[in-house]
C-alpha cells in the first residue's frame, strides 16, 4: 500500500438530526484523516432545508482543517421541486459539486464535476463520454466486479477512479416513498419517518432473511460493503481513491483503520476484523466484487 491513495467520506445518505450532524462533521473535521467530505442532501429534497444552516458551518469547519469539501447533489431529480433544489446547490456554491443524476450534469455545462455510485458507468465509452462533459472523477457503482474495475482503470486516462469501499450500497431510487408507506404515510406527509432509523430499514424475505434497508426513497443493500481484503488488489489496478459511506458508527475509527490499511501499518486481517467490530446491524460483504452475490461474503 502507499500514502498516495487517498480516503473520500461520501455524503450522508440518512435523515439524522442537525444536532448530530454538526457534532459528526466537527470530528470529522478534527479526527479523521480523510482528504475529502462530501456534503449535501442526495436522497429527499424534503429535507434539505433542515441542512441549510448545518452544512455549511460544517463546510467552513472542514476547510479549515484541511479537507477539500464537494457538494452532492440529489441522485434522483423526480418533479420540480428537485430540480430547483439542485439548481439552487448549482448556483450557490464555488467548490467541487457531485453529480448522482444526469440532470445535475445537464445543469453544470461543462463545469468539472465528480460523479457519483448512482450514475452507471459501466463500461469505457460511457467513461469517455463524461470526462468529454467535464467529469473529472468517478466514483464507480458497487456493483462492479473486478473485471470491469480493471478494464476501466485502464482507460481512465485523467479521470481519477474512486471505489465505494464502505458502507450500504446504494441499490435504487423510486419517486415513491416506502418508508413512509411502510408506516402508513403518503409522501407528501411522512412525517420524516426515515429519521426513526439512522442506518435504513431492515427488511427481510417472506422466510425471515435479512436482504435490503430501506431509506426513504431509496433502497440500499442490507449488507455493509466492505472492500479492505480487496484495497491492494485495487492498487494494483491503478485505482487510488476509496470512498467510506456514513453509517451510524465510528466513522473516524473506520477512516483511522483503512487509512493504516492503505498506509501499509495495518494487515489485511487485522482491518477486516476491526470494521467487523464496529458494525454491529448488518454483515459485511464484498460479493459483487468477485462476480458473486452483492450481500456474499467471499473469504
Amino acid at each position: 500500500m502507499t500514502a498516495a491513495a487517498k480516503l473520500t467520506l461520501g455524503p450522508l445518505l440518512f435523515n439524522w438530526s442537525a444536532d448530530r450532524i454538526r457534532d459528526f462533521y466537527a470530528r470529522i473535521a478534527d479526527e479523521a484523516p480523510v482528504d475529502t467530505v462530501h456534503l449535501g442532501e442526495a436522497v429527499c429534497s424534503k429535507r434539505e432545508p433542515f441542512l441549510r444552516e448545518v452544512l455549511p458551518e460544517a463546510a467552513e469547519r472542514l476547510d479549515r482543517a484541511g479537507k477539500e469539501v464537494v457538494w452532492s447533489t440529489l441522485a434522483l431529480v423526480a418533479d420540480g421541486r428537485d430540480a430547483k433544489a439542485t439548481r439552487a446547490l448549482l448556483d450557490g456554491v464555488d467548490e467541487p459539486v457531485e453529480v448522482n443524476d444526469l440532470t445535475a450534469l445537464a445543469m453544470l455545462d461543462g463545469r468539472p464535476a465528480v460523479i457519483g455510485p448512482t450514475v452507471n458507468v459501466y463500461n469505457e465509452g460511457t467513461l469517455a463520454w463524461l470526462a468529454g462533459k467535464g467529469a473529472v472523477r468517478v466514483c464507480l457503482p458497487p456493483e462492479l466486479p473486478r473485471q470491469a474495475i480493471a478494464a476501466l482503470a485502464g482507460a481512465a486516462g485523467p479521470v481519477e477512479l474512486e471505489v465505494f469501499a464502505f458502507g450500504r450500497m446504494p441499490l435504487a431510487l423510486s419517486a415513491r416513498c416506502y418508508h413512509a408507506r411502510a408506516h402508513g404515510l403518503h409522501k407528501d406527509g411522512c412525517q420524516y419517518v426515515c429519521a426513526e432509523d439512522p442506518d435504513g430499514m431492515a427488511l427481510e424475505t417472506l422466510d425471515g432473511e435479512p436482504f435490503l434497508a430501506v431509506n426513504g426513497i431509496q433502497t440500499l443493500s442490507h449488507a455493509v460493503a466492505d472492500l479492505s481484503r480487496e484495497a491492494d488488489e485495487l492498487m494494483r489496478m491503478g485505482v487510488r481513491r476509496f470512498r467510506l459511506s456514513p453509517q451510524a458508527v465510528d466513522m473516524v475509527a473506520v477512516a483511522e483503520t483503512w487509512r493504516g490499511l492503505l498506509d501499509g501499518k495495518l494487515d489485511t486481517a487485522d482491518a477486516r476484523d476491526r470494521i467487523a467490530g464496529l458494525v454491529s446491524f448488518a454483515g459485511l460483504a464484498n460479493g459483487y466484487f468477485h462476480g458473486a452475490t452483492g450481500a456474499a461474503r467471499i473469504a
